[in-house]
């Protein structure tokens, strides 16, 4: 389907392009006229269902729906927007209202440009941030690689089925967060052993559970002054270093004691679990890992360490993880620009607790669905990896379709 091609290349300003090909102007690529969305008064209409989709410049592709037949934009598609503040294109082929001012609506230019292949040929441009909606200037000024049209139609096959691939995948952990959310809220209720149900202050809970605060079931722990060893090697992790969006740590920094931030000061331990004070309903929370035993967090986290007796560490981290704990700890969060709780608003929360053997059940049924997501992760970063890479490659020539082999 595809070969390296060792034919002349020709220096150019996007850099080496096969000697067959031309580069354009990007003001060339698109229609004289360029459509721009205004203000939009849609915010109240914005819903769940509704006859149109409602584009915006987000990262999702639509930000809800709406009835509103007059704001709806049919002609001209398929076309690319591109959201001058937030720099990101998309391409729309369906009827679609703009749900924020700014957005300029593409068109290609057909004598030069296939519409897909132009999406795509724009998303690998580089454009700096520059501010709330001044980036279409600094677009206006780009150059882009301009392969026959046969060539450009067999380039955005190739990459639209690549992307697809990329977007089942996301959906794929979308449906595994979304399963472990709603198993974390049913289990947390009713349970694993069918028991009757009663009501107590944080929710019904099964009949043998009780209800306690969650320092009852926690151990002290301590600061440190790394500085106090000033050649001594400190593994170090921020805020930043844990993803909201696995919950779990994903980066770590390797200080002398003397050199560690200020806010390096808490002392952790395998299986502890960290949750940060600051912005907490970002949910920043992670187990720490075996290779992370004895090494130093950041004063924004409060250390969670179960009592081995009373209450399983795994437990716990599914526990303040779960969207009821989180929202009651959004209600005790104060400041404007950092928003932040207390390690003892965290420590005061009330937790539902069963006896240690069935938190362990539920914290390995919650594993199961968590060791699947992040498997489906890992696929999904190859995944990403491999439409970059053939992105670049395509659009810089280095691979070459065989136009006669690939059928679209």
């Amino acid at each position: 389907m595809a070969k390296t091609i060792t034919e002349k290349f020709k220096q150019t300003e996007i850099g080496e392009i096969p000697a067959d090909w031309d580069v354009k102007k990007f003001i060339d690529s698109i229609e004289n006229s360029v459509e721009e969305s205004k203000k939009s008064e849609l915010k109240s209409s914005y819903k769940s269902k509704g006859k149109y989709p409602i584009v915006d410049q987000g990262k999702e592709l639509i930000a809800g729906y709406t009835d509103e037949e007059s704001k709806v934009y049919k002609k001209s598609i398929p076309l690319i927007i591109f959201g001058d503040h937030t720099r990101i294109f998309k391409y729309i082929d369906f009827p679609f209202v703009t749900g924020a001012d700014g957005t300029k609506l593409l068109k290609a230019n057909e004598e030069l440009f296939e519409n897909k292949f132009l999406y795509f040929a724009l998303g690998r441009l580089n454009i700096p941030n520059r501010g709330y909606n001044r980036h279409f200037k600094i677009l206006k000024e780009q150059f882009l690689p301009c392969p026959s049209k046969p060539e450009q139609e067999k380039i955005a096959y190739v990459l639209s089925k690549l992307q697809k691939a990329v977007e089942n995948q996301e959906k794929i952990i979308s449906d595994l967060k979304e399963l472990k959310s709603a198993t974390m809220a049913k289990l947390f209720r009713e349970g694993t052993r069918g028991e009757p149900l009663k009501q107590t202050e944080i929710g019904e809970i099964p009949q043998s559970w009780d209800v306690s605060t969650l320092r009852t079931v926690c151990d002290k722990t301590t600061t440190i002054n790394p500085t106090k060893n000033p050649d001594k090697i400190i593994e170090y992790v921020d805020v930043s270093s844990v993803s909201s969006e696995q919950c779990r740590i994903i980066d770590s920094t390797k200080y002398l004691g003397k050199d560690v931030p200020g806010r390096a000061r808490k002392l952790v331990k395998h299986r502890d679990v960290i949750f940060a004070t600051v912005r907490p309903t970002l949910r920043r929370i992670a187990v720490v890992p075996k290779e992370l035993d004895g090494q130093v967090v950041s004063t924004a986290f409060c250390v969670i360490r179960a009592i081995e007796s009373k209450a399983c560490p795994e437990f716990l981290y599914y526990v303040v993880s779960s969207s009821d704990f989180i929202v009651r700890i959004g209600h005790l969060q104060r400041g404007a620009n950092y928003p932040a709780v207390t390690d003892a608003n965290v420590l005061s929360q009330m937790v539902a607790l069963p006896e240690y053997k069935e938190q362990k059940e539920i914290a390995n049924i919650l594993d199961c669905i968590s060791k699947k997501e992040e498997i489906a992760r890992k696929k999904l970063n190859e995944l990403n990896f491999l439409f970059s890479s053939t992105l670049n490659q395509l659009m810089t020539g280095k691979i070459r379709l065989n136009l006669e082999g690939v059928n679209i």
